[in-house]
C-alpha cells in the first residue's frame, strides 16, 4: 500500500526524468501557475453575464428565502433544503445592494450588480474553485497529468459551466463533497507511507462532510468514500484504519459542523417542510418532459417515472463530443488493473451515484452535477490513454500525449464559447447541435430564463388587472413588480378554477419545459390554433410564447381545459 501511494503522487511529475531540484521546482510552479489559470478562466465564463436569463422558479424560492432570513432571523422558509447556500447569498445579495447604493454607481448605473447575478455568484464562485478539487483528487489517484486534463476539462466544459450558473444547491454539495475526499485520500497517503498522524485530515474530511450535508441533503454520498475505505481493510498491511472510536469523533465533527452551518434544522418548520417535500406535495407539477414525450416526475415512482436511461442520454448529447469519446475510452481502462487502487474511488462513484439517481422516478438534469467531474475524470484517463498509445506508434511523436490533451480542451472550450451566455442548451453532434437544442431536457435546458423578458412585453401591452397565466405564477408576479405593474394577477395555467374568469385581453403564456399533463391540451391547443402576439428565443433556440386572449382563442382555452 504504501508503495502504491508513492507511486500515485508522482506518476504525473515523473521527479526522475529531471535533472534537478530547480527542474522540478519549475515543473512545479508551471503546474500551479497552469492552475490559477484554469481557475480564473473557468470563473470568467461562469460570472461573466450572470443576469443575461431571468430567474427560475426554483431560483426565487431561494431569494425569499433571503429575504425572509433577513427580515425575520431564522426561519423555517425553503426548509426542505439545508441553509449553507441561502446564507451564503444573502452575503453577496447584501454586498450587491450596498454597491448599488454607492455614489460609484450613481455616476455610473450601468456598473449596477443585478439581483440574478448577486444570487448567482456564490454557484459561480464555488464552481470554479471546484477545478483546484478535481486536481488534488486526480493527483492523488492518476497523477498530475491526468489531473490537469481532468481540471482543465472541468474548467471549461459547457454543462459544468451551466450548472455554476444556476442559483441551486448542487454546485456546493460537490464542492464539500470533492473537499471532503481531497482530506480523505490525504489522509490515506500519509496514514501508508509516513510516520505523521493522519488524524487532523480525518477531522477535515468531517468537517467537509459536515457542510456538504449543510448545502444539501445527500447524506449517502459519504458512503461513496467508506466504500473505498473498507474495500482496503481487509488487507494485513493496511495502515489506514480510523478504528471505532476515531469513526464516532468523525460523524461527532461532521454533526457539529452541520449543525454550525445549517442550525435552521432545529426549527420545527423546517420539518414540517422537509416532510412536505418528502411526500411530493412540494412538487408544483405533475409531470416532465424528456424528448417530447411526458412521464411522471415523482421520486416514488420509480421505474414507472422518468426512464432509467435519462442521464445516460444527457451523458452522450451534453459534453463535448471529444470529451465523450475520452470518457468511453477511459470506462474500459477503469477495468483494467494496470491503472491501480485508485480506479475503484472512481468506480465506486459511479456505481453508488447510479444507484441513488437513475432508478427514481423523479430526476432533474442538474442532478446530474454530482457525477460529472467522475465522468470527465474518467474521460480524462481516456485521453491520456490515447495519447500514450499514439505516441508509441509514431516515430519521433513523443508529444502526442500533450498535444491530444489540448486539442480535447480546445474543443471543451470552443463549444463554451458558442454556448454562451445559455450554456444548458449546448447539445453536442450526436444529440444534432444547435437544432435539437432544448428537445432532450426542455425543463432544465430553458429553466424559465425568459420569463423576466415576457413579463416585461406584457407589462407593456396589458390593461390595468389583467391576468397572466404560466405555470410560473409566482415568478410572473416577481417579475411584474419589477416592471412597476403590481396590478397584474398572475395564475396558474393548471389550476382551472384559476382560468375560469380569464377574458379577451389577458395573457396565456407557453413557455418550453414547463409542458405537464395537466396543461398539455392547452398547449396543444394554442399551438395548433393560435398565433402568439410575441415568439421569445434564446440566441437561435424558440424559448417562449405569448397569447393575448381574443375571442378565438379564449374559447380554446375554455374548451381544452374541461
Amino acid at each position: 500500500m504504501a508503495a502504491r501511494a508513492d507511486v500515485i503522487i508522482t506518476a504525473g511529475l515523473r521527479p526522475e526524468l529531471f535533472a534537478g531540484r530547480g527542474v522540478l521546482s519549475n515543473s512545479r510552479t508551471l503546474v500551479f501557475a497552469a492552475l490559477v489559470v484554469l481557475i480564473l478562466a473557468g470563473f470568467g465564463f461562469r460570472a461573466t453575464g450572470l443576469s443575461s436569463e431571468g430567474l427560475s422558479e426554483d431560483e426565487l424560492n431561494k431569494l425569499n428565502a433571503v429575504a425572509d432570513y433577513r427580515a425575520n432571523g431564522l426561519t423555517g422558509a425553503n426548509g426542505e433544503h439545508p441553509m449553507l447556500m441561502k446564507s451564503l447569498q444573502a452575503a453577496t445579495i447584501i454586498i450587491a445592494e450596498k454597491w448599488n447604493n454607492s455614489s460609484f454607481v450613481a455616476s455610473r448605473p450601468g456598473s449596477r450588480i443585478a439581483p440574478e447575478t448577486a444570487l448567482r455568484l456564490p454557484g459561480a464562485i464555488f464552481g470554479a474553485l471546484s477545478t483546484l478539487l478535481i486536481f488534488l483528487i486526480v493527483s492523488e489517484l492518476f497523477g498530475v497529468e491526468v489531473a490537469l486534463i481532468a481540471s482543465a476539462l472541468w474548467a471549461f466544459d459547457p454543462t459544468a459551466i451551466g450548472f455554476s450558473r444556476v442559483a441551486k444547491e448542487d454546485t456546493f454539495l460537490l464542492f464539500f463533497f470533492l473537499l471532503a475526499n481531497v482530506f480523505w485520500l490525504r489522509g490515506q497517503r500519509v496514514a501508508e507511507s509516513t510516520d505523521q498522524n493522519p488524524n487532523k485530515y480525518y477531522w477535515a474530511t468531517a468537517a467537509s462532510y459536515g457542510a456538504m450535508v449543510a448545502s444539501k441533503y445527500v447524506p449517502h454520498l459519504f458512503a461513496i468514500s467508506i466504500c473505498y475505505y473498507w474495500m482496503f481493510q481487509q488487507l494485513p498491511e493496511t495502515r489506514w484504519r480510523l478504528g471505532k472510536k476515531r469513526l464516532l469523533v468523525f460523524f461527532a465533527i461532521m454533526g457539529l459542523v452541520f449543525l454550525i452551518l445549517s442550525p435552521t434544522i432545529l426549527l420545527p418548520e423546517t420539518w414540517q417542510q422537509m416532510g412536505l417535500f418528502a411526500g411530493g406535495k412540494r412538487i408544483s407539477h405533475d409531470g416532465y418532459e424528456f424528448m417530447n414525450q411526458l412521464y411522471p416526475q415523482r421520486l416514488g415512482d420509480w421505474l414507472r417515472g422518468i426512464p432509467v436511461y435519462f442521464y445516460f442520454v444527457f451523458t452522450a448529447v451534453k459534453l463535448p463530443l471529444l470529451t465523450v469519446l475520452g470518457f468511453l475510452a477511459g470506462l474500459v481502462l477503469l477495468f483494467r488493473r494496470r491503472l491501480g487502487d485508485g480506479r475503484y474511488f472512481i468506480l465506486f462513484w459511479f456505481m453508488l451515484w447510479v444507484v441513488t439517481f437513475c432508478f427514481s422516478g423523479g430526476k432533474f438534469t442538474r442532478y446530474y452535477t454530482t457525477v460529472l467531474p467522475a465522468v470527465l475524470i474518467t474521460s480524462a484517463l481516456g485521453i491520456q490513454w490515447a495519447g500514450r498509445w499514439l505516441a508509441s506508434r509514431i516515430a519521433g511523436f513523443n508529444y502526442a500525449p500533450a498535444a491530444l490533451a489540448v486539442i480535447v480542451i480546445a474543443g471543451s472550450v470552443i463549444s463554451a464559447v458558442q454556448a454562451a451566455p445559455h450554456f444548458r442548451l449546448f447539445t453536442n453532434s450526436i444529440g444534432g447541435g444547435t437544432q435539437w437544442a432544448g428537445y432532450y431536457f426542455p425543463h432544465d435546458e430553458f429553466y424559465d430564463a425568459s420569463m423576466r423578458d415576457l413579463i416585461t412585453e406584457i407589462a407593456a401591452r396589458a390593461r390595468p388587472g389583467a391576468r397572466v397565466a404560466s405555470e410560473s405564477p409566482s415568478l410572473a408576479g416577481y417579475y411584474a413588480e419589477r416592471a412597476q405593474r403590481p396590478d397584474l394577477v398572475c395564475i396558474s395555467l393548471s389550476d382551472p378554477e384559476a382560468l375560469k374568469p380569464l377574458e379577451v385581453g389577458d395573457f396565456v403564456i407557453i413557455a418550453r419545459g414547463r409542458r405537464y399533463f395537466s396543461n398539455d391540451a392547452i398547449i396543444t391547443a394554442l399551438n395548433d390554433r393560435a398565433t402568439p402576439i410575441v415568439e421569445l428565443k434564446l440566441d437561435a433556440v424558440p424559448s417562449a410564447k405569448v397569447y393575448q386572449l381574443d375571442p378565438s382563442s379564449l374559447s380554446i382555452v375554455t374548451q381544452s381545459k374541461n
